[in-house]
């Protein structure tokens, strides 16, 4: 897991590094699924040497393509929660 401290400028070279060893890359972000973080350094990836390295496709979680409600319960299901991830990681590792 890498947590990205700044994305200017992306230190892909370390992004690049982990997909080597784990043959995976999962992007998580709170924003939209569109034009985000993750799809940046999914694009970026996939255009670097590291893609030979992908088992399966690069998968966004991110948080729900609406305008972030008012309502708190509403808030709360429109960002991604930790059932997402583990679906997520599951699915990709096909377990």
């Amino acid at each position: 897991m890498i947590n990205l401290r700044s994305i200017r400028p992306l230190d892909l070279p370390t992004i690049i590094k982990s997909v080597e060893k784990t043959n995976h890359l999962i992007t998580l972000e709170g924003g939209w699924p569109g034009f985000g973080v993750g799809s940046e350094v999914i694009a970026q990836l996939v255009e670097s040497s590291a893609f030979d390295y992908l088992d399966a496709a690069p998968v966004r979680i991110t948080g729900a393509d609406v305008p972030m409600p008012y309502a708190q319960n509403l808030e709360e299901l429109s960002l991604p929660s930790v059932q997402n991830i583990v679906d997520t990681v599951k699915k990709v590792l096909n377990k």
